[in-house]
């Protein structure tokens, strides 16, 4: 079957090893062909405009421009683009924030080799495949409620280990703001403390520890 008539997919994910696997596994296939790999998500983008894919998987969690960004800038070019986030990431917010920002579905990396490319074939073809663990991580969002934006950055600040005072200079508050800030998440949240409220924050994806950085 020769590359003109076979799908041509586009893998984007940071780790080497699984980039190799993913294209392993797709090119298992003999309708599919793996046309470009991309590093992160700003490489993505540009293998997009340039191979124009009928597929796409990628990672949520790459450097440089990360998966969600990459998908809002695909699919704000190419509004009929077809992307399948595979992730290690579980939180119901990553979830949320990669099917919001025009994923067609969301994938665990645990997912099978015949999952995969079962899923590559139903999105194909207009659907949008979401396996039960994903749905149900979703379906748990909608009781939650949502965090604003500043309670999101006091929140990240204080999965740093910064005090009340240390968060006020940075974000240009009064200590007794970001007082009620902490308060406010804690509330949100169900949580009993801070340490607790940054674990269901780290567990749900509303925030992420970026080891890289060393701060």
């Amino acid at each position: 079957m020769s590359d003109d008539v076979r799908i041509r997919v586009l893998v984007a994910d940071d780790h080497e090893i699984v980039r190799e696997g993913l294209v392993a596994i797709i090119s298992r296939q003999k309708e599919f062909v793996v046309v470009a790999e991309a590093a992160n998500g700003q490489i993505a983008v540009e293998e997009f405009r340039r191979l124009r894919p009928d597929i796409v998987i990628l990672d949520i969690n790459m450097p440089v421009m990360d998966g969600v960004r990459a998908t809002q800038t695909i699919r704000s070019e190419f509004p009929d683009a077809k992307i399948i986030v595979l992730s290690a990431l579980a939180g119901d917010e990553d979830i949320f924030q990669a099917l919001q920002a025009g994923a067609r579905t969301y994938l665990f990396k645990d997912t099978l080799a015949k999952t995969l490319t079962e899923t590559i074939r139903a999105v194909l073809v207009g659907a949008r495949p979401l396996p039960p663990e994903v749905a149900e991580r979703l379906a748990q969002r909608s009781f939650m409620s949502d965090l604003t934006p500043r309670e999101l950055d006091v929140l990240r600040l204080m999965s740093r280990g910064r005090g009340n005072r240390e968060i006020g200079e940075e974000l240009n508050l009064t200590e007794g703001t970001v007082k009620g800030y902490v308060s406010t998440i804690l509330d949100k949240l169900n949580a009993a403390d801070r340490t607790q409220a940054v674990l269901l924050a780290l567990q749900r994806g509303l925030i992420h520890l970026d080891l890289k950085s060393g701060d």
